[in-house]
This record gives structure tokens, C-alpha cells and sequence, in this order.
């Protein structure tokens, strides 16, 4: 089999179990096979919290495509997947632009994991456009807030902060449908935000 047709076969998320699953091989085999497609470029490595290795393996990789999870796993402790990752090319990708997309998801996970996030936020103005583009001024403030119980961050400017803040006639948004804190209401109350976490899941190990 050349290495087209190897990379044809394996494109996606794989195990080693997997691989061999596709390729009918035994194991000394089917690493031989990452071993060759990893040498091109074809495969990105990460584990799990369980010490199991997962292989990226994509003709997007050898490009020098990133994509959000890429970041967010850079960044965090709790590392995340994809099943569909879009790749963005020709510009780097921002913390700013991946913690919008990271509310947007709806996943308790990945927002957990995107919280870390925050202590690469550099650019409020952009970050500031960007939730307000969104309509998520006040999720990201209230995230903010969090963050800051767990993580060293930079300050938060006072203009962003005025500017999120709540009016006293809006009635309270949520993260998660349904998913309200019971350790976090002082935040909370603050942005009129429910929050989908409470402590428990901040000690979750990755």
C-alpha cells in the first residue's frame, strides 16, 4: 500500500486499535504506518487524559492549517476534540476570536477548557467587537470573572467592563440552556448570567 492510499484510509481521529482495525495490520505494522505519514506531516499527536494516544491524521495537517481546538488545547489543562475541525490558513488564529467561538459551541466541555483562554487575551478592543458582534458581551464577562478564581489574567479594562454590564430591565441569559450555578451567584448576579459550572466541575482533572 503506498502512502496515498494509507492516508486515504486513516484520514480522521484514530487509535493505534483503529489503525489496525483499517488497515488489517498487526500493531508493529500499523505504527510503522503513522511513523511514515507523521514523517510527512500527515499527523498530529495528542493523549489523552488516560495516557491513550490519538492521531490526527488529515492531508490539512501537512498544510499548516490550525484550527480553535488546536488553541484551546494548547492553553488548557482539559484538553478537547472535534469530530468536524475546520482548519483556517494564511493568518494565525487569536485567543480573542477562538473564546467567542468557544460560547458559540454550547459544549460544557469546551467552554470549560476555553476558560484558560483568557490569559492569552492581549486585545480587548477585538475581543470586545467580537462578543458584542456576537451578542455575547455579557457570557464573556461573566466567564471573565470566573476565570479569575482560577487562573492569573490580565485586568479586564474598566471601558469593557461599563460597557457588558447588565441594564436593570435585562432579564438574565444563559450559557447552557438549563445549566445554572450553585457555587457561582455572586458572578452571576453581576452580569445576570447563569453560569454552567459549579466548583465540582472546576476540579474535574483533565
Amino acid at each position: 500500500m503506498n502512502l496515498k492510499e494509507t492516508l486515504s484510509k486513516l484520514q480522521g481521529i484514530q487509535t493505534i486499535e483503529s489503525i489496525m482495525d483499517l488497515l488489517h495490520a498487526d500493531r508493529q505494522k500499523a505504527i510503522y504506518y503513522i511513523h511514515r505519514l507523521r514523517k510527512q506531516g500527515y499527523v498530529k499527536t495528542r493523549r489523552l487524559s488516560s495516557k491513550k494516544r490519538v492521531y490526527n491524521i488529515s492531508l490539512e495537517n501537512k498544510l499548516g492549517g490550525k484550527s480553535y481546538y488546536d488553541l484551546i488545547n494548547e492553553n488548557s489543562p482539559i484538553k478537547v476534540a472535534a469530530l468536524n475541525i475546520h482548519l483556517i490558513y494564511g493568518k494565525e488564529i487569536s485567543a480573542e476570536e477562538t473564546l467567542v467561538y468557544v460560547l458559540k459551541t454550547g459544549s460544557l466541555r469546551v467552554i470549560l477548557a476555553g476558560i484558560f483562554l483568557f490569559k492569552k487575551i492581549t486585545d480587548w478592543k477585538k475581543l470586545y467587537a467580537l462578543a458584542k458582534e456576537n451578542k455575547l458581551l455579557r457570557q464573556v464577562g461573566a466567564l471573565y470573572d470566573l476565570a479569575r478564581l482560577l487562573i492569573k489574567v490580565s485586568k479586564m479594562p474598566l471601558r469593557f467592563r461599563n460597557n457588558s454590564l447588565p441594564q436593570p430591565q435585562q432579564k438574565y441569559l444563559e450559557i447552557i440552556p438549563q445549566l445554572r450555578s450553585r457555587d457561582f451567584r455572586e458572578i452571576e448576579k453581576v452580569w445576570k448570567v447563569h453560569l454552567p459550572f459549579n466548583k465540582a466541575d472546576l476540579e474535574v482533572q483533565p
